[in-house]
């Protein structure tokens, strides 16, 4: 069912202005241009303070026409004109190239809006050629009445903008589409509403695109904020919903499992016991498990992951491991090989499936995975192929989700038979508010205990803004611990200075914080460092070897065989080592130009190191300036080993587009207003009552309008955003 936000935005506003919104804005709909929402507010008796613009910035401001010059040009014919704005206190140049007929507006004493990118000649700042719309004067009731207060403060909506469509003209579409949404049905039962105070959709969205004060403005955006919270998780619960009415293979541990825990060489923590028994409660019911683990880099989830490999395996089950790299899925199945034994592993058969397989060997593989033989299957994105057929797929595991879309997962899961159990690892700990906005369908279960013995990792900032020299120290450190007879790890962000590594968590390069302001980057790049650090005296003699992402399979296995023998005493790797090496003698690690890399990045790498009875040091390399946001980030993580607390910071440093995936599938169920790092307490709120909504009625039969907001919303394409973090 359609309704009048589906409407196409032509429709409403005809061919031109529909098209403009969709180069500047990619909107299509009346919904989607009415959740473009005002950035700001200004209004007509509010000046702005033109001190504060910055060059190169893009302003929407309010001022008053003070003076306007007329002068011929002295190089080539024509005319520029020249209007003098003041907020008061600060001037501001308008430029006009052969627009002489502008000074007819542009009378002084006129107040505007004025819009442009903020330039600068012989040290005044200007706007050339800015948009700007008068405020009229004929408008304005007799100064001094009541009228005139209300005229004069009544906000004035100041949307995001571009170059081509000025925030005025935004505002005058949006006039145009609230008068053709009249009968606009709202989503939100009238009960939730009620016990929220909340507006009903239709004036909300009026008071916050025609506001007459401010209260009404505010009132509406606290009511979106509810909607937007609301339907996410209504969407989230409907799904959880609908998949526990899949019916599944109940999965019980036998005297596999049992066998297994005998031979283990060390106790299961309490965290690990724990999760296991939610996982194994889980499994033996006959609906499907869905159900996140997430823990501290080293914490054991891949046990707690083969042990519910082995209750399917108990009766000819099958278990598919989905992993994102091609070193991380190797490193799983020798982890696995060797935690099950040379017997267990006989008779499991594990197998690896990737996209570099020989064509014969692959064949073979695939064989194995249809007859069923392989009872453990661990791969790339290979197994997601229409070709790789299981014979029975009772459990799959997905590891590191955040790397992949729910597609992805729902692509594996449909290979089973009937709906096998799935298992979600993650060693990004996630607040609570992102498990609940991100996660909401899966239950959720931590592992926050490291196995007994582990020692913590020592970490350090070396800020090389302030003492260039410690460049050199950072390796004279980094030998003294190999001259112990350890390994290490340097980990740059790219592979040659022209080529980062394929990374999906890498910062951008014009991400505000990766381009904050560092002095002279240090070299930080494979091709760079390796014949640097060969060459360099406090490595004299150390066998140096690379790894990243362009190097073939077994190029990179057999370096990884190499450094995990102690062959190689330095790997100096791009982000493939991230997740999953697991070297016990590798005690150091350096990350050169750390402010490249996010919070929960330079974590994960950090738990590459002190795995073994050895004392890890970290060493984050930076040329980021004191106290800005790129420092900011390193320092927070040299100062914690507690992931769930970085995570934390994470959330706060970061922008909601990177917290949730800057790639978000359907522009209209992206937040707009809903920040996951301060509306916790109205995230939980949205989810009880939507839970409360949906009891007993997961297919909203009882609530029409909601079930019909979520299929036009929260598409398919849209929900793959939903499982991105």
């Amino acid at each position: 069912m359609t309704g009048p936000l589906d409407a196409k935005l032509a429709s409403a506003l005809g061919d031109r202005s529909a098209n403009a919104l969709k180069r500047a804005f990619g909107m299509l709909t009346v919904g989607d241009l009415l959740s473009h929402y005002p950035r700001r507010y200004a209004r007509r008796g509010e000046l702005t303070a033109l001190s504060e613009l910055q060059i190169d910035e893009s302003v929407t401001i309010v001022a008053d026409v003070l003076e306007v010059t007329e002068r011929t040009m002295r190089a080539r014919r024509g005319s520029i004109l020249e209007v003098k704005i003041s907020d008061g206190r600060g001037i501001l140049i308008l430029t006009f190239f052969n627009q002489a007929w502008r000074k007819n507006d542009l009378t002084v004493g006129r107040r505007g809006i004025f819009a442009g990118k903020v330039g600068e000649y012989r040290g005044i700042r200007q706007l050339a050629h800015p948009d700007y719309e008068l405020f009229d004067p004929d408008d304005a009731p007799a100064i001094g009445s009541e009228q005139a207060k209300k005229w004069a403060m009544q906000p004035i909506p100041i949307y995001p903008a571009t170059s081509t469509v000025a925030s005025w003209q935004i505002a005058k579409a949006m006039d145009v589409a609230l008068a053709s949404i009249a009968g606009l049905t709202d989503p939100v039962p009238p009960a939730v509403r009620a016990e929220f105070d909340l507006l009903d959709l239709q004036r909300a969205l009026t008071w916050m695109h025609q506001p007459e004060d401010d209260r009404q403005w505010r009132t509406a955006r606290d009511t979106l904020r509810f909607h937007e919270a609301f339907l996410l998780q209504a969407a989230l619960l409907q799904r959880r919903a609908q998949l526990r009415e899949s019916p599944a293979t109940p999965r019980r541990p036998g005297p596999l499992l049992a066998g297994f825990d005998a031979a283990l060489p060390f106790d299961l923590t309490d965290d690990q016991q724990l999760v296991g028994d939610e996982i194994a409660r889980d499994m033996a019911q006959a609906v499907p498990m869905n159900r996140l683990v997430q823990g501290e880099v080293g914490s054991g989830k891949t046990l707690v992951a083969v042990r519910a490999m082995l209750a399917v395996a108990e009766d000819g089950g099958q278990s598919a491991l989905l992993a994102p790299t091609e070193v991380l899925a190797t490193q799983h199945l020798r982890s696995i090989v060797a935690a099950l034994g040379p017997e267990l592993a006989a008779r499991l058969r594990p197998v690896l499936l990737t996209g570099q397989l020989g064509q014969a060997q692959r064949r073979q593989v695939l064989l194995s995975i249809a007859s069923g033989a392989s009872r453990i299957v661990v791969g790339t994105h290979a197994l997601l192929g229409e070709l790789v057929q299981f014979a029975d797929l009772g459990l799959v595991v997905v590891d590191e989700q955040h790397r992949f879309g729910v597609e992805q997962r729902e692509t594996l899961r449909r290979k089973g038979a009937v709906p096998p159990h799935v298992l979600v690892l993650t060693a990004t700990p996630i607040p609570r508010t992102v498990a609940m906005t991100v996660f909401g369908d899966l239950d959720v279960s931590t592992i926050t205990t490291l196995p007994a013995g582990r020692i913590p990792i020592v970490s350090h900032v070396v800020p090389l803004a302030e003492r260039r020299e410690l460049w050199h120290r950072a390796w004279a450190r980094l030998g003294e611990e190999l001259a112990q007879g350890r390994q290490g790890f340097v980990v740059v962000p790219a592979i040659d200075p022209t080529t980062k590594e394929d990374d999906p968590d890498a910062l951008a390069d014009d991400d505000e914080d990766a381009a904050a302001e560092v002095v002279d980057r240090p070299p930080a790049s494979v091709a760079e460092l390796v014949p640097l650090l060969r060459e360099h005296p406090s490595l004299a003699g150390r066998r140096i070897e690379p790894l990243h992402g362009r190097m073939g399979t077994e190029e990179k296995d057999a370096v990884m065989r190499s450094f995990a023998a102690g062959e190689i005493d330095v790997l100096v790797a791009t982000t493939v080592i991230e997740v999953g090496v697991d070297v016990p003698n590798a005690s150091t690690m350096v990350v050169v130009d750390a402010d490249r890399f996010g919070v929960s990045q330079l974590h994960q790498l950090r738990g590459r190191v002190g795995r073994g009875g050895v004392p890890g040091l970290c060493l984050f390399v930076t040329a980021a300036l004191p106290e800005t946001l790129a420092r900011e980030r390193v320092e927070a993580v040299a100062a914690t080993l507690d992931g769930f607390e970085l995570a934390q910071v994470d959330l706060e440093l970061r922008r909601e587009g990177d917290v949730l995936g800057s790639t978000q599938s359907g522009g209209r169920s992206s937040l707009r207003l809903l920040r996951v790092a301060k509306d916790g307490d109205l995230i939980g709120a949205a989810r009880e009552a939507a839970a409360e909504v949906l009891e007993g009625d997961a297919a909203l039969s009882g609530h029409p309008d909601l079930r019909d907001a979520l299929e036009r919303r929260l598409d398919d394409g849209a929900r793959a955003f939903l499982a991105k973090n």
